[in-house]
């Protein structure tokens, strides 16, 4: 079982980067191939709910904004190291609060990128409305959006997000699916409900609201497992791969790294994940050759959300 010497162990869980708590060799992913580039456009966000992972708010600034002669450097990286990277991601806070936004979407389309943006739909991508059918229409099946919508209640839903967060939601969505934009939905999974019956919730509120997704169609509705930083979550272990029968090369950081700018920073930092913003812990280098190494998955969110989750954010 890979034990190690007693006077070695830590003594709580995720302490240390190459033992867990009970003795054994910690799991790591070595890179296989940088598929998706994650970009954080900023932390601030129109909104501020409850479970936000990365506590973005309407005041919360500790990610700058992302500039678009950054984002060309990351690109130009990418061609240069030969990276198979086929598309970028952007999250945030909420990605249309960035001011070069609309011009690092055009930047990344123009150099044949795959795009998908992380969005609540709300005004501030609203306001984008035309701009968005521009660049659908000259990059047809390159552009997608992935709208937050954590319950197909209202009720829940506004339990996670605030009182004025779901009329706006759903005028967004259905101006996607009217105007045929390709998007899918974000829900998660800690309602205590079955997948199925969780579908089967949001199967009738696309159908009420005429919104043009398939709730039983995983690539339309994304169910992400819930990350709670108080949960007791087991350290995942060398003797896990086997015994869960998971490939350490399906786990998200191998094929994946999100870049962000601390602030006060002059330079971008690229983080092992986008479930990990701000622990220095994972935060792999300046540069994406620098960083394209391997990850030890020493914090819950990696055993939660990815390796027994099964959770994955690229698209």
């Amino acid at each position: 079982m890979n034990k190690l010497n007693v006077t070695e162990i830590p003594t709580r869980k995720f302490s240390d980067p190459d033992i867990t708590a009970g003795g054994e060799a910690r799991a790591s992913v070595d890179p296989r191939g940088l598929e998706t580039l994650w970009i954080n456009t900023g932390s601030l966000c129109n909104l501020a709910c409850e479970n936000c992972y990365i506590e973005s708010t309407p005041t919360n600034d500790r990610l700058s904004y992302i500039s678009l002669q950054e984002v060309d450097l990351l690109l130009d990286e990418i061609a240069e190291e030969g990276f198979p990277t086929r598309e970028i991601g952007f999250t945030g806070g909420e990605p249309f609060l960035n001011p070069d936004m609309i011009a690092i979407l055009q930047l990344c389309l123009a150099r044949k990128f795959q795009v998908l943006v992380l969005t609540n739909a709300m005004n501030t991508m609203l306001r984008e409305k035309q701009a968005l059918a521009d660049m659908h229409a000259r990059y047809p099946g390159k552009l997608f959006l992935r709208v937050s919508v954590d319950h197909y209640l209202e009720s829940m839903h506004t339990k996670e997000r605030g009182p004025r967060s779901w009329k706006p939601a759903i005028k967004g969505l259905k101006w996607l699916s009217d105007s045929d934009l390709n998007f899918s939905i974000a829900g998660r999974t800690f309602w205590n409900e079955s997948e199925a019956q969780m579908r089967a919730g949001y199967a009738d509120l696309f159908a009420r609201e005429n919104i043009k997704l398939n709730a039983h169609d995983q690539a339309d509705l994304i169910l992400f497992p819930e990350m709670d930083g108080g949960d007791d979550v087991p350290e995942i272990t060398i003797s896990c791969w086997g015994i869960l029968n998971k490939d350490p090369a399906d786990i998200m950081c191998a094929s994946s790294r999100m870049v962000v700018k601390h602030k006060g920073d002059d330079h971008l930092s690229v983080m092992a994940c986008t479930l990990l913003p701000y622990d220095q812990r994972f935060n792999m280098g300046k540069t994406l050759k620098e960083a394209w190494r391997s990850v030890k998955l020493n914090h819950s969110h990696c055993a939660k959300f990815c390796v027994l989750g099964g959770g994955s954010c690229s698209g």
